[in-house]
């Protein structure tokens, strides 16, 4: 799934080259002021809370469409007032049913950081993330070979935006302990068969250094599931499929934050 996924993103940024360029793009983003998205969430882990990187998604080519009601503004507005560190956005289309505007409109919305969340392989998508005004972009070590991982992630700190670099296993883990960013990303999905182990988190988090910050990413489902990872010293988590399949994202959000709460 991952090389079909980057075979159709390479086809999409032949076509935005013949329209847009880096330089483009840097023009279009010139004075524009991102929000600190390693420092919001360093901010709750010194203050000893957990932190929520609360995902905007409509759907997943593993699991089909997970919501119909699908409205953007309304989901980010709703996650920041319960309490939501960051916002992560989808903006994939073929596969995730994101889109740019969402992101746009999700940032403007709110006044919490806001991830741009897609398979970003190329400058010009760093670029065009600095002129969308995303705070933060997902970078993913298997996607990418280390020397470009390192040239990307250079770029979007020359731009001011925070890396999250996202980790499946150990051979992963040694490209993105090679890059200056703070954030790693755990995601519990097999690239493989997209099933799920919260041990993955457990395992790898093991090896990391205490001066990077740890997310764990996916299968994140109740209170129980955080338990469990703060007890092995994780306390930021990317959810998304979990809020996005109930009737109101922003009171799941707020549900699991108290549940934990009463059992911490």
């Amino acid at each position: 799934m991952l090389s079909e996924i980057l075979q159709s993103k390479r086809a999409q940024i032949k076509k935005l080259a013949k329209i847009s360029s880096v330089t483009s793009f840097e023009v279009e983003a010139e004075g524009f002021k991102h929000r600190n998205f390693s420092e919001k969430l360093a901010r709750n882990e010194e203050s000893n809370q957990i932190g929520v990187i609360a995902e905007v998604k409509k759907a997943s080519p593993s699991k089909g469409i997970l919501r119909e009601n699908f409205q953007v503004k309304n989901i980010a507005r709703l996650y920041e007032n319960n309490s939501a560190a960051c916002i992560s956005v989808l903006t994939d289309q073929k596969f995730f049913k994101g889109s740019i505007e969402n992101l746009i409109q999700a940032r403007r919305e709110i006044s919490i950081p806001v991830l741009r969340k897609d398979f970003i392989i190329d400058p010009l998508q760093v670029a065009e993330s600095y002129a969308m005004h995303a705070d933060c972009i997902l970078l993913i070590a298997a996607a990418l070979p280390v020397s470009l991982l390192l040239e990307l992630e250079s770029q979007a700190l020359s731009y001011g935006i925070d890396c999250l670099l996202e980790v499946h296993n150990e051979g992963d883990l040694e490209k993105a302990m090679s890059c200056k960013s703070k954030l790693i990303g755990i995601n519990n999905r097999n690239l493989e068969d997209f099933s799920v182990n919260l041990e993955t988190s457990l395992r790898l988090n093991k090896t990391i250094p205490p001066t990077k910050l740890v997310i764990s990413e996916s299968g994140i489902k109740n209170s129980g599931d955080i338990k469990l990872l703060t007890d092995n010293g994780i306390r930021t988590f990317l959810i998304g499929e979990t809020f996005m399949r109930q009737e109101c994202p922003g009171q799941a959000l707020k549900k699991l934050l108290s549940s934990y709460a009463e059992s911490d």
